[in-house]
């Protein structure tokens, strides 16, 4: 979710909608998907001493963890802070992670986006040419970006004291201090413009805004991120202060920190990036989103494939049933082959290239979505298919092989969740972020290896039903064809070659 220093962050206002929303999903406790690989038989012929072990030894063994000793602890300005030591390298990563993303936005939407992006456009004394080259010239990595419902801002820095005292006091001035220079909100306003005239050629983008505004009506999370060309255009400087004085105070604000720093080092880190920011309490908390209408909404587009969109309103991040909801989801569609959607709509009948399904808990009840896109004449039989499977899998659960292949991948790729000091700090952020007990991680897991397949069906039932999907569908209005019949052992490639 980082830039680094020398990339501009207006790269970041051109992700896709769908995109970040799945990268949200797996944020936290939500492990990498490991690929099918065959195991080959163990060799009973003496093998050299420096031989490496393979993976075939390892098969059966429980995958050695990473223990996290979490320490926390808040600042003087009310700054929550996170923190691991971790002596393996000598540098560190430093996340701060505000409640300052677009649901903050009120009226101009995409202030949020524009406020974090002009970050390190200026401080006194430095444009943004000389503020690159600082951090560069240290060897540190200065990263930034704003979503629904967070802004952050981060520094990847040497440990040694000569490196890594400039690269704070340069990080300090730049989130606590930045200057706004007016020649920069309009070149990023431009950057802005153009990746709008790009969505307005993206049936899967345009699908992807309309979903989000039928699916959250006058929710804040009804909104794309970025805005749009007519809302962004008339936003101010003096909006951008304000929003930055509101919304990046040390009151509203979670600092992660890992890596080759002392607890003691650690809280100074935490003291002086507190001190930066602008002094104020937490923003309000979110409402939660009311229950949409149910429906389908077409949008025309000349494209020879069909984007193909079905959400409902799922959970929030603190809701109980998201273990077993993200397992559950994991066999219907949140992996990669094998999951039902792609076995039933991929392999059997080769109607696109890939189908996913994703939970995505926020601060408040984010989307249970299923995405794919389609030949145009095949996207009505195609989307009673996948509503047919979503029914099915509800009424039914996860099979017993089911559950136990999810729970064995699971345990499996988890480790990837602390496996490096970038993924560990990012995981300490989400978890401050939402209010989340240091334990989570080993509490997710255990919870997660003990679930039943009536617990799983009981939780998917609970928050889904397969007759209240928001859908939208963007393609071409062609007659249809019928679908071809499932195969049990295709060798077809899929039906025609998706848009890029």
């Amino acid at each position: 979710m980082t830039e680094q220093a020398r990339t501009p962050r207006y790269t970041l206002i051109g992700l896709g909608i769908l995109a970040a929303v799945v990268a949200l999903a797996m944020f936290l406790a939500n492990p990498a998907q490991s690929e099918d690989t065959a195991k080959a038989p163990v060799s009973t012929a003496a093998k050299p001493a420096n031989t490496l072990q393979s993976l075939a030894e390892l098969d059966g063994k429980a995958p050695a963890r990473r223990a996290l000793d979490i320490q926390a602890w808040n600042t003087a300005e009310g700054a929550k802070v996170l923190f691991v030591e971790a002596r393996e390298l000598p540098m560190f990563d430093l996340r701060l992670t505000f409640a300052a993303g677009s649901s903050q936005d009120g009226d101009a939407a995409g202030l949020a986006t524009l406020t974090n992006a002009m970050l390190n456009e200026g401080v006194a004394g430095k444009d943004v040419t000389a503020i690159a080259q600082g951090f560069e010239g240290l060897g540190a990595d200065f990263g930034n970006g704003a979503y629904r419902d967070m802004a952050v801002a981060s520094l990847r820095s040497l440990s040694a004291a000569d490196k890594r005292e400039p690269a704070l006091k340069l990080f300090a001035e730049v989130v606590g201090k930045p200057s706004f220079p007016a020649d920069a909100l309009e070149r990023i306003k431009n950057q802005m413009y153009e990746g709008f005239k790009y969505q307005q050629q993206n049936p899967g983008k345009l699908a992807g805004i309309e979903l989000f505004e039928r699916l959250y009506g006058s929710h804040p999370y009804a909104h794309p991120s970025d805005g749009n060309a007519k809302t962004i255009k008339p936003i101010t400087l003096e909006q951008l202060r304000a929003f930055h004085s509101k919304a990046y105070t040390a009151g509203n604000v979670v600092i992660a920190l890992v890596g080759d720093l002392s607890r003691d080092e650690a809280q100074a880190i935490a003291a002086q990036v507190s001190a930066a920011l602008p002094k104020g309490p937490a923003l309000a908390k979110l409402a939660q989103p009311s229950e949409p209408k149910a429906g389908a909404h077409h949008i025309d587009f000349p494209s020879k494939q069909t984007h193909l969109l079905l959400a409902q309103l799922g959970i929030d991040r603190a809701d109980p049933d998201y273990a077993a909801l993200n397992l559950g989801n994991q066999i219907l569609g949140g992996g990669s082959f094998g999951t039902r959607l792609m076995s039933e709509v991929r392999e059997k009948r080769g109607l696109t290239y890939g189908v996913y399904s994703v939970f995505s808990p926020m601060a408040v009840r984010g989307p249970f979505m299923i995405n794919l896109q389609t030949r145009a004449e095949l996207s009505e039989g195609t989307l009673k298919l996948v509503q047919d499977i979503l029914r099915d899998y509800l009424k039914t659960g996860p099979t017993q092989q089911e559950l136990d292949d999810a729970k064995r991948e699971l345990a499996g790729s988890f480790p990837l969740a602390n496996a490096s000091n970038a993924s560990i700090v990012g995981q300490l952020g989400a978890i401050g972020f939402y209010n989340l007990p240091l334990t989570y991680l080993e509490d997710y897991m255990q919870h997660s290896q003990n679930l039943t397949t009536e617990q799983v069906r009981a939780a998917l039932n609970k928050h889904l039903a397969a007759d209240k999907l928001v859908i939208v569908t963007a393609g071409p209005s062609v007659p249809q064809k019928p679908l071809p019949p499932p195969i049990d052992n295709p060798t077809e490639q899929p039906l025609g070659v998706p848009e890029h």
